[in-house]
């Protein structure tokens, strides 16, 4: 019996870009192969790339950049919730029905992004109001399976502008398709990025017993 559910996106040279930003790209600069003593590549890319957390700089002039990202908000008890999204968006109503008493960590799995090797627009999104639904229940960590909070032709951001408004972390590009509802614990910290507006994570979810 498994205990730990991986919900990181694979990360490579297939994985899809946000339209934009600079997709993964690996050289290697040593390799075994030519005769050197070991094998050392170089990766560059977005760190929005695959699954990723957001810091508050990426959408705040003057906010916190990565290293210095609350880390107690990256591990611990997480609730995952199904939700059908109302042409597009996450509203208030797709998340009433859901209990989310003492949650602080909601990852919302919407199945629409489930292929990372193809950027495509018509993903699910928070509207604005929901994210301040889920301020006033105390959630302070939001993840989702799609590349943005934000629909993908939204210039002004609004949910992550309400996410700022309320403090709270965004995790993005999750892998949930084989997740089922319920109670787990989370694990997905960003590395310590100097000056970062986001990072790269191994994002997993331990099974509760």
């Amino acid at each position: 019996m498994r205990t730990m559910i991986d919900i990181t996106a694979p990360l490579g040279p297939d994985t899809a870009p946000f339209p934009g930003d600079a997709p993964f790209v690996r050289e290697w600069t040593m390799t075994m192969a030519a005769g050197e003593p070991c094998n050392v590549s170089k990766l560059a890319m977005s760190p929005h790339v695959g699954t990723h957390a957001d810091a508050p700089y990426h959408y705040e002039r003057g906010g916190a950049t990565m290293e210095a990202a609350d880390l107690d908000l990256y591990m611990g008890p997480a609730r995952v919730i199904r939700v059908r999204p109302q042409e597009r968006l996450i509203t208030v109503d797709a998340l009433r029905d859901h209990d989310l008493a003492g949650v602080v960590r909601l990852l919302v799995r919407t199945d629409s992004y489930l292929d990372h090797t193809r950027f495509h627009v018509d993903f699910a999104a928070f509207e604005p109001t929901a994210v301040d639904y889920l301020a006033k229940r105390g959630i302070r960590l939001i993840g989702v399976d799609t590349p943005s909070v934000d629909l993908a032709e939204s210039k002004e951001l609004p949910a992550h502008g309400r996410c700022r408004a309320h403090n709270i972390y965004i995790l993005e590009t999750l892998r949930l398709q084989e997740v089922d509802s319920g109670d787990y614990e989370l694990i997905a910290f960003p590395l310590r990025l100097q000056g970062s507006d986001a990072s790269p994570v191994r994002a997993v979810l331990r099974m509760l017993r």
